[in-house]
């Protein structure tokens, strides 16, 4: 029977009272002060109770009391130092309250004390150092509370028998005291969830009668000491979520009593020592998230009868799984998930029957889904996902009748999905995509009703969708995109789905109609993804009430809007709103003064070739947060908005296929995060910023086809990262820059159809990572730079149409991936060279020069040959050798 009300005030005429236990009842409210004259009382428990005030200061008058205990009731304020009065208390538990302030260094003075609990309290400040001087002390507990300081350094100088140290979830920080090792009766040691940092001492191993360390969750550095072997009595070791690193010491096979091993979340290298699949009392053997190598030993299970957690993922173990998996009878969870495991997954583990629990996912599996998998009836989750697993799904896995979750995602898997998939009644998170299934989804799956998670895009499923999916009323997340389906959204899905949180439903092949307004119903929809389909009719104003949206994407439909584009007006409801993407949908209209309301947390905003008409409006300056503003292939007319300087996190602006006019102002140059800007095929004209050469994030510069008339900035020569730089179809004058040949980095130049005079810098030569090069129909003179031998990437070059004389440099052979040179209409001479890349080149880029010469495939005349030269030089020596005999003969005669 549970007792319920307050305690009566004459509980305090009870004099001769020893023992008071009221635990576990339904009590409430405050101690009566009437209870200070229970003079006699030694146990005092009301624990499990909802007492409620602050902790009496009169129990300190209670001489006689030697339990006190509070556990687990609703008492708030500071814990009263006239509880140090009680002196002969041996056993003080006020856990689980409400309880704040410090704790009072008088506790120190409750020399007959041996259990202290404090646990699960608001409890601040440091541990008073007087509670380590309390010799017959066998328990002290304070975990979770938010203590701070540190320890003292000699904690067990004073604690003989002290068996319990339970300090976990605070905030105490400093080392581990090495005098730890004196408190020689220790069997638990609990630090964990705290702020240490430094080693773990090696004296720890002086610990004989430890049964359990817990110091996860700190940052604690080094080696796990192999010292720690020596505590031989050891059952659970949890040192995960520190910053450990180097080898698990092979030593720790030598701890034959241990049961739980956590060493997860560290920085662990080498291989897992084999002794460790010796000890055969262990149940939990966990690895995670290390940097662990190797591969598992042949005969891993061959001594683990009792194991069941291996949990080893989130490391860069390699090799085949051991078939002897399948004697570790006794196996729960089996997570081998993201390491570099290969080979087939073998059907010895269909005899783990005991398993729920199976994680192979991102590994490099191959091979089939062995149908022995039908065996583990047990099975609760299973994931496989990310490996290179082929055939289909056996059918009898929709047989086992557990299964909560299946993650077999981006494998190799083909076939239909079977109609017994509507078994699953359990399945909460189905992830298939990213296969080769085909066929239709069976309307069977609308039986799964508990799904919450549906994922089966990027397959070739066909058919039409079945309605059934958007009747299953628990679903958060459906993912249907890239497949074959055809259909509607149903128009009553904001009733049918309530907790719907993603719709993803883009580039299916047939989905048709409008989207319905009840979708304003989904109230916790997220995101919103149907892009590239044949929806069609007006964007409801509605979908502005879906205030947790956070990703929209419209694109690629046949949606409309009326002129004054009132549908952004009601997307600024949208506090939430991170990406609005509604290219390619023929809105028509005008972007209203209101995109300045959007959320500040937008981050895209991309509303590319929607026949939107009109200015682009200052007030975009408010969207902050801003990274990419794509308006591309629209009307706007009337110049970039000034405002945009306030854009100042900005990264990709493309405004491309325009009308805007009026000059790129210097606001431009404060973007200094911008790594793209494209502003081609509009009426800009005035000069190119010499400022734009200070940004130097800038990866892609694209002005072709506007009326730009300046020189190129030699400050562009800053821009050591950018990749592409397209200033063609211009009117730009002057010379090129020798500063050009700093954009090391740059793959594509293209400052064809311009004005520009003078030479080719021989600095271009120096960009070596160049692929093409347009500089086609412009009025560059003098030579062809040696210096673009060195272009070693080069692919493409074009200087057709200019002054260009002088000869084709014969080291242009080196270019060996050059696929396309264009030098005609210039004034050059002297021989085309005919080896390497030039062996395939076409006449028609040759034509209309001075005087070049070579190859008859060219159309141009040989060159003289040297053979001639040779017979000139032969005639020579003859004349000269009879002269010489004339001259010789010419004495003798006399």
């Amino acid at each position: 029977m549970i007792l319920t009300g307050t305690i009566p005030r004459d509980f305090g005429n009870l004099s001769f009272l020893v023992s008071l236990d009221l635990r576990n009842n339904n009590f409430h409210g405050n101690l009566p002060q009437e209870m200070v004259h229970l003079r006699r009382l030694k146990f005092l428990k009301l624990s499990f109770n909802k007492f409620r005030g602050e902790i009496p200061s009169w129990f300190g008058f209670l001489h006689q009391l030697q339990v006190l205990n509070l556990k687990n009731n609703s008492f708030t304020g500071f814990i009263p130092p006239s509880l140090s009065n009680a002196s002969r208390l041996e056993t003080l538990v006020i856990s689980a309250n409400l309880l704040e302030g410090n704790i009072p260094d008088e506790i120190g003075n409750l020399h007959n004390l041996n259990l202290l609990f404090m646990e699960h309290n608001q409890l601040t400040g440091s541990i008073p150092f007087t509670i380590f001087n309390i010799s017959r002390i066998k328990v002290i507990a304070f975990s979770y509370n938010r203590l701070s300081g540190d320890l003292p350094n000699g904690l067990c100088n004073d604690l003989p028998i002290l068996k319990r140290l339970r300090l976990s979830g605070n905030k105490i920080h400093g080392h581990m005291p090495k005098s730890l090792s004196n408190c020689s009766q220790l069997q638990i040691l609990s630090l964990s969830e705290n702020d240490f940092d430094g080693p773990i001492h090696s004296e720890i191993g002086r610990l004989s009668n430890l049964q359990t360390l817990d110091i996860a969750s700190n940052h604690f550095t080094g080696i796990l000491p192999p010292a720690i072997s020596n505590a031989s009595r050891l059952e659970t070791l949890e040192i995960s979520a520190n910053l450990l690193e180097g080898n698990i010491p092979e030593e720790i096979g030598n701890l034959q009593n241990l049961k739980y091993l956590y060493t997860e979340h560290n920085q662990l290298t080498g291989s897992i020592p084999f002794t460790i699949f010796n000890i055969s009392r262990i149940e939990v053997i966990a690895f995670t998230n290390n940097s662990l190598s190797g591969n598992l030993p042949n005969d891993l299970c061959n001594r683990l009868p009792l194991l069941k957690w291996l949990l080893l993922s989130r490391n860069k173990i390699h090799g085949h799984m051991p078939i002897s998996l399948s004697n570790c009878s006794q196996l729960q969870i089996l997570s081998l998930s993201e390491n570099e495991f290969d080979g087939p997954i073998h059907s010895e583990i269909g005899r783990l029957s005991n398993l729920q629990i199976l994680y192979l996912g991102y590994n490099h599996f191959t091979g089939i889904i062995p149908q022995e998998i039908r065996n583990l009836v047990n099975l609760v989750e299973l994931g496989m996902e990310r490996n290179q697993i082929t055939g289909s799904i056996p059918i009898s896995i929709f047989n086992i009748s557990s299964l909560q979750i299946i993650l077999l995602r981006e494998n190799n898997l083909k076939g239909s999905l079977p109609r017994e998939i509507g078994n699953l009644t359990k399945m909460q998170v189905l992830f298939l995509g990213e296969n080769r299934f085909t066929g239709e989804i069976p309307k069977e799956i609308g039986n799964l009703v508990e799904l919450k998670e549906l994922s089966l895009e990027f397959n070739s499923f066909s058919g039409s969708i079945p309605m059934e999916i958007f009747n299953i009323s628990r679903l958060r997340a459906i993912g249907l995109s890239a497949n074959n389906l055809s259909g509607t959204i149903p128009p009553n899905i904001g009733s049918t789905l309530p907790n719907i949180e993603q719709l993803i439903m883009h580039t299916l092949t047939n989905l048709v109609g409008t989207i319905p307004h009840s979708i304003s119903n989904c109230s916790k929809l997220t995101r919103l993804e149907l892009s590239n389909n044949k929806l069609t009719g007006m964007i409801s104003n509605s979908l502005g009430y879906l205030t947790h949206l956070n990703f929209l994407s419209l694109q690629g439909n046949n949606l409309t809007s009326d002129s004054f584009l009132s549908i952004l007006t009601s997307l600024t409801n949208c506090r939430n709103l991170t990406s609005l993407l509604l290219s390619s949908n023929p809105l028509n209209g005008m972007i209203p003064v209101s995109v300045g309301n959007f959320s500040k947390s937008l981050v895209k905003f991309y509303a590319a070739a929607c026949n939107i008409n009109g200015q682009i409006p200052n007030e975009v300056g408010n969207l902050s947060s801003l990274l990419d503003l794509d308006l591309s292939d629209n009307n706007f007319i009337g110049s970039i908005p000034t405002s945009i300087h306030n854009l100042r996190n900005l990264q990709g602006m493309s405004f491309p296929y325009n009308k805007l006019t009026g000059f790129i102002g210097d606001h431009i140059c404060k973007l200094q995060h911008l790594t793209e800007i494209d502003l081609g095929e509009n009426q800009l004209s005035g000069s190119l910023p010499n400022c734009l050469g200070n940004v130097t994030s800038l990866r892609k510069i694209n002005m072709d086809f506007n009326k730009l008339s300046s020189n190129i900035p030699t400050s562009l020569g800053n821009l050591k990262d950018l990749i592409e730089l397209d200033l063609s179809s211009n009117n730009m004058v002057g010379s090129l820059p020798p500063e050009i040949g700093y954009l090391k980095a740059v793959n594509d130049m293209d400052l064809s159809m311009n004005q520009f005079t003078n030479g080719i810098p021989r600095e271009i030569g120096g960009l070596q990572n160049l692929m093409d090069l347009y500089l086609e129909h412009n009025k560059l003179q003098g030579s062809i730079p040696v210096s673009m031998s060195n272009m070693v990437g080069l692919e493409f070059l074009d200087i057709s149409h200019n002054n260009i004389s002088g000869i084709i440099p014969m080291s242009l052979e080196k270019l060996q991936y050059l696929e396309y040179f264009n030098v005609s209409f210039n004034k050059l001479h002297g021989e085309i060279p005919s080896g390497g890349p030039f062996k395939s080149l076409s006449s028609q880029f040759f034509i209309n020069n001075e005087a070049l010469c070579g190859l008859s495939r060219f159309i141009v005349p040989p060159c003289p040959t040297s053979s001639t030269h040779r017979s000139n030089r032969k005639k020579l020596l003859v004349l000269f050798l009879l002269l010489g005999i004339t001259l010789v003969f010419v004495p003798i005669t006399c």
